[in-house]
């Protein structure tokens, strides 16, 4: 898949967005290491705390059918400048795939890409779990 038909999936699911209170709203598609895409969108409650961004939406699809590496991930919102992912959603990239790609799409179609070590260079993993002795 070409960088500008991952990011026109992402594009698209704005309108798919759940934002009645913020109406902040962003859509996002994942690539999978297999090639396969994932999209999803920012959801909202009333109770905010329940409230899933869209970055975590696609990837939870993935997961929930199996899928476990990324190679990058489309990020749009109708802003002018670039939106990056949030602190939750950059934990749950470094998770599966600390070294995919950030595509950042803003309402002009422009695109800027980051790794995600750059974006998030002091991740908590699993050797964060196992205390050095």
């Amino acid at each position: 898949m070409t960088t500008e038909e991952l990011c026109k999936k992402a594009v698209e699911m704005i309108d798919m967005a759940y934002a009645p209170y913020s109406r902040f709203r962003v859509g996002a598609a994942v690539e999978c290491d297999d090639g396969t895409v994932y999209t999803g969108c920012n959801i909202e409650n009333a109770a905010f705390t329940p409230t899933n961004c869209a970055e975590r939406t696609a990837i939870f699809k993935a997961v929930s059918e199996g899928h476990r590496r990324f190679r990058r991930i489309a990020v749009a919102a109708e802003t002018e400048d670039f939106t990056a992912p949030c602190g939750v959603c950059r934990q749950v990239m470094a998770e599966f795939s600390p070294d995919m790609d950030i595509l950042m799409v803003n309402r002009a179609g422009d695109v800027k890409t980051l790794p995600l070590r750059q974006l998030f260079p002091c991740t908590f993993d699993s050797a964060s779990l196992n205390p050095r002795q």
